[in-house]
């Protein structure tokens, strides 16, 4: 779409959302203008720092005094830059990659190890796979390297938790917005919240987009709806309740296929499947109840339920193949349903004190879940062949989908475990981090195609040991290891077939030291050198031919990020990331030498917002990755790319403010992320958004 028309989309946007305020006033959430809720949520009231998060330890620790590298995006920052989705969120980290999810799910690599699975909510695993909005959460904390004592099974490279919105006790809120973009699409949400009485408290978020991009046919709506409410059952006991209702509807973009080792170019608008079959459907129910009570000012515990039950259906057809030198592409295709239900509860129990010169933050803790998925899949046929010739519109052939699925499995997870942690204060300078996790894993499946049922169940040790040294109340130096697991089902656990019943979980260990200052109340620094190893990877045994565990591979990097209120005026966020890894010993997947893929050498990101006056303020990000390898195979490489962003806000009074985002300023042709060789998706060109905020 040429820039003019699209800028001429906006103006007339912005000529409706300037219309009467009656109009916007059902419209969007003025999420981030208020101060920060008095429970749950420990970040500043404004500016992008945050002091504090009970997630990495489980206890509520000062971030420098936490011995890993964690990223912390703010509801501000995430206002500022007027993004909406998980994935738009995480390209401001450093060091995290993202995958394309096959157009239908989050997916992410963090330190060369790639999941879709390593999702959190309020500290317990969301576990499915679908594309996670913002319209609830307070703040985004990526938690890097290795750390199942903490997250259990999988996070091998870290995991992502998000931070919900917490009801309000002592305060009236409403605020609404909407926006409207150069494509089309548009998003209204409300942030509502209310004290019932002096002991109960409300909050309710909700929010509706609709789609549209660059790409051709693309289109679908999200509809978001979270109640929550809290009660004070008396001086020493708090409860929340949280309920959400997920619908995602989209249609499945796999992007272009490669041509000669690199992204095709000149179809970045040409969508390689069918409106008819590309499309996924998610509907989501989320339930959660924490219970919290001080027995002492030393002695406290939490306890978490969480019930959530995810059905979901997707089809795709999409390039299979490399543009050959004839510029014809074979196309395949397929669609699959799965039906989940999770049940996880966890227990922690927290007492704080001293044992002669020693203080101590004692964590004891439990968690137990069951998981049920039920997953079928049809392989697609073209009866008149797959292969068609490149052109601007790809006209799909007809396509057929078997009666019978290609596969289809029932599996059920089970797991408890039980953990131990001690933060050790030795005087003012050194403290330690010491813990210890035991958990009993089990996954039973039957292939209801071929019959075959399969069970296997793993107990695993995971220790977290850490020292920090704190020359200066506001400066620590530390260094860490820690360990995770996967088993060989996946990270999705995968129906379990006569091999990965047999074998043990794969192993991860992250040795980390790095640095931490906080330069004022409001501005932290950080610097992280980190080793992560992956072993017990499936490995062919080159005499025998059996599968065995011994492949191995090795990220390394360096990790830099200053965040937060540099002046009364200015706030930042920059980060840079320099990262390495390969294959160090053969895999089923690689052999010895091969480089990991989605993991760019270079990765940086900056964002800044400044204040001219009390009214008026800009912003400007800038998002730079080197190239990467699509894919293992290392056969196609993403080139390099940077984008320059823009914003600029406005108060038309103290309560309503309108805010232009302008995404890919120079219209830089890019390629953010890749699913495989050839399904590589396409960035956007230069776009704008408008919206308008309202808060009473």
């Amino acid at each position: 779409m040429p820039a003019s028309l699209r800028f001429s989309r906006i103006a007339l946007a912005a000529s409706a959302a300037l219309g009467p305020i009656g109009w916007a006033a059902p419209a969007m959430a003025d999420e981030a203008a208020a101060d920060a809720p008095s429970i749950i949520v420990y970040g500043r009231p404004d500016g992008y720092d945050l002091d504090k998060t009970p997630t990495a330890t489980k206890t509520d620790t000062p971030l420098i005094d936490v011995p890993q590298t964690i990223s912390v995006i703010s509801r501000e920052q995430m206002d500022d830059q007027g993004v909406t989705s998980l994935g738009e969120a995480l390209r401001h980290v450093a060091g995290v990659s993202l995958g394309q999810g096959e157009g239908h799910r989050d997916q992410i690599t963090l330190r060369g190890q790639n999941s879709t699975a390593d999702f959190f909510v309020d500290g317990i695993r969301d576990d499915a796979q679908y594309y996670r909005p913002l319209y609830n959460v307070e703040r985004i904390e990526v938690l890097k390297g290795a750390n199942a004592m903490i997250f259990g099974r999988g996070g091998g490279g870290g995991v992502i938790n998000r931070v919900s919105k917490a009801p309000e006790f002592d305060r009236t809120r409403a605020g609404l917005a909407s926006s409207v973009d150069s494509f089309g699409a548009w998003s209204v949400a409300a942030d509502l919240g209310a004290p019932l009485s002096d002991t109960i408290g409300t909050r309710l978020n909700a929010t509706y987009e609709e789609f549209n991009n660059h790409r051709q046919d693309f289109g679908g709506h999200f509809l978001g709806i979270t109640p929550t409410i809290g009660a004070h059952l008396g001086d020493a006991t708090s409860l929340t309740l949280t309920y959400e209702y997920v619908e995602d509807r989209r249609i499945t973009d796999r992007g272009v296929p490669s041509k000669d080792g690199l992204p095709l170019t000149g179809y970045d608008d040409t969508f390689f499947g069918s409106p008819r079959i590309n499309h996924s459907e998610v509907t989501a129910h989320l339930v959660h109840g924490r219970i919290d009570h001080a027995f002492s000012d030393s002695l406290k515990a939490n306890l978490s339920l969480q019930f959530a039950d995810y059905d979901k259906f997707y089809g795709n057809v999409y390039a299979s193949s490399a543009v050959s030198a004839a510029n014809t592409v074979t196309l395949a295709g397929y669609d699959s349903s799965t039906d989940r239900q999770n049940l996880i509860g966890q227990g922690n129990l927290i007492w704080t004190g001293n044992t002669g010169s020693l203080g101590h933050t004692l964590l004891l803790g439990f968690e137990a879940g069951d998981q049920s998925t039920l997953a079928d899949r049809h392989t697609a046929t073209f009866p008149a062949g797959a292969t068609v010739t490149l052109a601007e519109r790809i006209v799909v052939p007809a396509v057929a989908f078997p009666t019978t699925p290609n596969s289809k499995s029932q599996s059920d997870v089970t797991f408890w475990s039980a953990y131990a942690q001690d933060q050790i204060d030795l005087g003012d300078l050194v403290k330690i981090v010491g813990g210890i996790r035991f958990d009993r894993f089990t996954i039973s499946s039957t292939n209801l195609v071929s019959g075959f049922a399969g069970k296997r169940s793993d107990s695993k040790w995971s220790p977290r040991l850490g020292l920090i040294l704190k020359p200066r109340e506001n400066v620590s130096l530390y260094t860490s290891y820690a360990k995770s697991f996967l088993p060989q089902s996946g990270d999705q656990f995968a129906v379990l077939d006569a091999t990965s019943a047999a074998l043990a979980p794969e192993e991860f260990q992250n040795l980390e030291a790095g640095v931490k200052w906080d330069i004022t109340d409001a501005l932290a620094f950080t610097g992280a050198v980190y080793r992560l190893d992956r072993n017990n990877t499936r490995a062919t045994d080159p005499i025998t031919g059996n599968t065995v565990l011994s492949g191995k591979s090795r990220t390394e990097g360096v990790e830099f990020s200053l965040v937060g209120r540099v002046t009364d005026s200015l706030d930042v966020s920059l980060g840079y990331a320099l990262q390495d890894g390969e294959i160090r010993a053969t895999t089923t997947a690689a052999p010895a030498g091969r480089k990991l893929a989605q993991l760019p050498r270079h990765q940086a990101s900056a964002w800044a917002r400044y204040n001219f006056s009390k009214s008026f303020g800009l912003g400007l990000g800038v998002i730079h990755q080197s190239s990467q390898f699509a894919t293992i195979s290392n056969h196609v490489r993403l080139p390099a790319f940077t984008r320059i962003d823009a914003a600029a806000y406005y108060d038309l009074t103290r309560d309503v403010t309108l805010q232009l985002n302008v995404e890919n300023l120079t219209d830089t042709d890019y390629f953010p992320s890749a699913h495989t060789d050839n399904n590589i998706s396409t960035g956007r060109p230069l776009n704008a958004k408008l919206t308008l905020r309202v808060k009473f």
